[in-house]
Formats: structure tokens, sequence, C-alpha cells
């Protein structure tokens, strides 16, 4: 953590927001700090998974707590035997000073669940049902599911019994585990947190001023590399990919004022796609509407095909449509 510039630990926790969010959060910043975090976004490639929680971690304490308010165990402590009084505070304190010494097993949380099963190969059922004991249920079940039926018994029947562990024997297990797992466990407990097709995903969900900053400013460092993103992005001229049925549910969302400025001077494939999708009656009103229009500026057919697009792209993460990619397998039904 220490080693991370500000804009890198900004980087990934952008990537860690999720698309809809981080896009929004750009679109707040200036030019100069959407270009820097595009680059450090596009240089981050594999992040072990423990550094991307540290930043959330340390963020959540700035946003939460700030960073000129004190805390501390005595206001913790203070604050709970007002609320709760001191029994169940001692009992609160207990746990929270648990948690807080940090998970030992960590480390294992996010490795793949047959690296895990191979790592705990030889040990012992005890063993085995404390490192379990310590992991995410989901996790857990998994490994659990790869030992052996008799191994699987005995484990279950052993985490079923087991209340309270030394903490130094949980120490040993955990760093003797962790240097085996330094030559069992391969890549795999790192996160793909960036490269370019996050960077796609989130220039998606931005606004059209937002997404011509950052590829302007991309295109300034790496042409190259910017053409790559563009030419993974879905335009407003790829409706031509979708098929019929997803075409009218998109055009169910679409009021005929902005599909009609949308369709000012685009070529035949996009105009045909959409007209074959409508009612009799729509394509005659949506014909009626484009030739009243007259001339229409540039920027107001750009930002009402930017809407279409975005209602596509919404679709699309819900589930509702599929966008068929150029060179991707046709589906099956």
């Amino acid at each position: 953590m220490a080693a991370l510039t500000g804009a890198q630990k900004a980087a990934m926790l952008l990537l860690q927001l999720g698309r809809d969010r981080a896009a929004r959060v750009m679109a707040q910043l200036d030019v100069a700090e959407i270009e820097e975090l595009t680059a450090e976004i596009l240089r981050l490639e594999r992040v072990d998974q423990r550094l991307a929680d540290e930043v959330l971690e340390e963020f959540h304490a700035v946003s939460v707590v700030g960073p000129g308010v004190g805390g501390g165990m005595g206001l913790a402590q203070h604050l709970l035997v007002a609320s709760l009084g001191a029994d169940r505070a001692g009992e609160v304190m207990e746990r929270l000073q648990t948690t807080l010494q940090g998970q030992p097993f960590e480390f294992l949380q996010h490795a793949d669940a047959r690296q895990v099963v191979s790592l705990l190969s030889g040990e012992h059922p005890q063993a085995i049902a404390l490192v379990l004991a310590h992991l995410r249920p989901d996790h857990a079940g998994a490994i659990l599911a790869g030992l052996d039926a008799e191994l699987q018994a005995e484990v279950a029947h052993r985490i079923a019994l087991m209340e309270r562990a030394s903490p130094d024997v949980v120490q040993v297990i955990a760093e003797t585990l962790q240097r085996k797992a330094s030559t069992v466990l391969a890549a795999s407990d790192l996160a793909a947190v960036g490269g370019v097709q996050p960077l796609v995903e989130i220039i998606n969900r931005a606004d059209p001023s937002t997404e011509k900053v950052i590829l302007e400013g991309l295109a300034s460092r790496d042409e190259e590399l910017a053409e790559e993103v563009r030419s993974r992005m879905f335009v407003f001229a790829d409706i031509t990919l979708l098929e019929d049925r997803a075409m009218q549910l998109v055009l169910r969302q679409v009021e005929t004022a902005q599909l009609s400025v949308a369709l000012k001077g685009v070529g035949d494939g996009v105009r045909d796609t959409v007209m074959r999708n409508l009612s009799e009656r729509a394509r005659e009103n949506l014909v009626e509407e484009i030739e009243l229009l007259g001339p229409v500026r540039l920027s107001l057919v750009e930002d009402a095909r930017a809407a279409i697009v975005q209602v596509i792209r919404r679709l699309e993460e819900s589930g509702q449509i599929v966008i068929r990619r150029d060179g991707e397998d046709e589906l099956v039904a």
C-alpha cells in the first residue's frame, strides 16, 4: 500500500465500484484527472486481491470517519457501554477485537477451490476443519466437496464439534500453509481488475462528453490502444447486430421524437433495422417526424444516439437482450 500513488489507488477503487458507478464518478472529474485515471486503469492487469481490499478499506475509513476525526478503542468502548450496557459491550468488543486482528487464512479466501484441496492434501482432518471454519461458507463448501468422501465426513464432523481454537495453534497452521501455498497456489488468487475490457465497459456507461475526453486523452498517449478500445465499444451503428426481438424491446423504451433525431443522417442498414421492427402506424409516424424536423445540430443527433445506446446497454446488462457482436458465434435457440 505504501508504494501506491493516489492515482493508482483511485484506479483500483473505480474498478471495484462497478461499471456504472465508476462512469458516474469519472463524469465529475476534470480532463487531466480523467486522463490520469484512464492511464492507470490500463496499466492494471492483475492485482493482489488483498491489496485491492486494503484500498477499499482505506477509502471506507476516510469516507466514513474522515481524515481528521479521532476514533480508537476508548471512544468505541465508551459508545458501546452507553448503548448496550457494560456486559453486552464487553461481549461485542471481544468479538470485534478477534475480527480486527485479521483473518489468519485470508490468503486462501480467493484461491481456486481445487488448488486449496491440493494444498490441504496430507493435512490432519482437524487442521483442515480449522481452515474451512475460517473461510467463507461458499468457498469452504466448494473445498469440502473436493475432498474424498471419507475425509469429507471426518472434516464435517470436526467442524460441527469445534467451538474454540487456540490463537497460537491457528497461527502455526496458517504460517505452515502459507509457506506451502507459495509453491502450490498459482496466480488464481490474483484478481483481474484492470485492462482494456474493464475500461471499455466503464466508457460504455459514461456520458458522451466523458467518453469523448477519455478517448481523446487515450489517443494522445497511445493511438493504437485507443483504436482497440473504440473497436470494442458498442455504438449506435451497431444496432444492426441486434436480433429483431431485441430491437423491438429497445424501441418500446425510446420516444419517437428522440428516435427521429437519432436517425438523421444514418446509413440504410441502421434505418432498415429500425423501420422493420416498428408497426406500420409507428413507422409512418416516425417518417413524418423525421421529415418535419428539417436540419438538426450534430450535437443533438449524437446526444439522441447516445441515449438510445444507454438503453441498449442497460437491457444487455440486465440480461433482457443479447448483443451479437461481429466475430462472435451465432446463438442457438
